[in-house]
């Protein structure tokens, strides 16, 4: 590691540490897409549904388990996710003498789109679809940008000139990086990485619906053998397990929030059958819905 490089990173920790308040947790922050995130312990796997997003850690170490892929990172590099995505997380390194710290930084596919229209980045479009969530090294340039946008929040009046231009700065290195095109496909239209983002986000947005696979090849304007196929590629799943994620996950809140019972909650989420239900949530979760939302329960208080 160069001295830059080190530098930069303590620069960083000092940074995420003093404007988390020192307190563990997801802070959000005056620049809207920009997170914090501190916690001082190793903590348990939480399920969740990954943001479209560039992820760094400054100190500490994470894991991310999309189906059955392990997706570790530490310092040195950084994760992108370029869809949205059901994955279950967890901070694997955390102490009170050296806490986990870290940040997201969300983005849209129309910035990246954006950025690659002004810097001249035009990648053919693809028929294979790759996968959509990739770890690459952090080189110097893109953490120096990346101090930079951090280093706003100590000048908030500077933040509404410059964390766009920032903005800007990282995505052109993470798409000028090992696996930038994968996140250049994305935005590129007919290509099949951004017609299966369009099943992606139909599917987020109607999980509770039962759909036909014809429907979403239709959708995605291709073969059902196609969409299946680059799915599978982009997410690791299958449309249908998808949907199965966001339903269980979907449920887990709903009756932690609400104290639902698992048969209402059954049917809010799309079940027809609360038995089929509380199998499929115990598979996922590992107990049925009520002994694991007691379990919950019992761990926040």
């Amino acid at each position: 590691m160069s001295q830059q490089l080190q530098e930069q990173r303590e620069t960083l920790v000092k940074l995420i540490d003093r404007h988390s308040g020192r307190e563990n947790g997801v802070h959000p922050t005056l620049i809207p897409s920009l997170f914090l995130f501190r916690e001082n312990q190793a903590t348990k796997p939480k399920h969740g549904v990954h943001s479209r997003s560039v992820c760094f850690v400054f100190q500490g170490e994470k894991e991310v388990l999309l189906a059955k892929e392990r997706y570790r990172y530490t310092p040195a590099e950084y994760l992108v996710a370029t869809v949205e995505l059901p994955v279950i997380s967890q901070i694997i390194d955390a102490s009170p003498e050296a806490p986990y710290l870290a940040l997201k930084l969300d983005f849209t596919p129309e910035q990246i789109l954006e950025v690659m229209k002004e810097s001249g980045i035009h990648p053919s479009p693809q028929d294979q679809a790759k996968r959509g969530m990739f770890i690459s090294p952090v080189g110097a340039p893109l953490l120096n940008a990346i101090s930079r946008v951090t280093q706003l929040l100590d000048t908030p009046a500077d933040i509404p000139l410059l964390a766009p231009l920032l903005i800007k700065e990282i995505l052109y290195r993470v798409l000028q990086g090992k696996h930038g095109g994968t996140l250049a496909q994305l935005a590129v239209e007919g290509g099949g990485a951004f017609r299966i983002k369009e099943v992606i986000d139909y599917i987020k947005e109607h999980y509770v619906t039962s759909f036909r696979i014809d429907e979403l090849a239709e959708r995605a304007n291709m073969s059902i053998p196609t969409l299946h196929r680059h799915f599978k590629e982009v997410t690791a799943m299958t449309p249908i397990q998808f949907q199965k994620q966001l339903r269980l996950q979907a449920a887990r809140q709903l009756m932690l929030a609400e104290s639902l019972n698992a048969a209402d909650v059954a049917f809010q989420v799309g079940y027809e059958s609360p038995s089929q239900f509380s199998r499929e949530y115990a598979r996922m979760f590992g107990l049925s819905p009520i002994q694991d939302v007691r379990r919950l329960r019992t761990l926040d208080a």
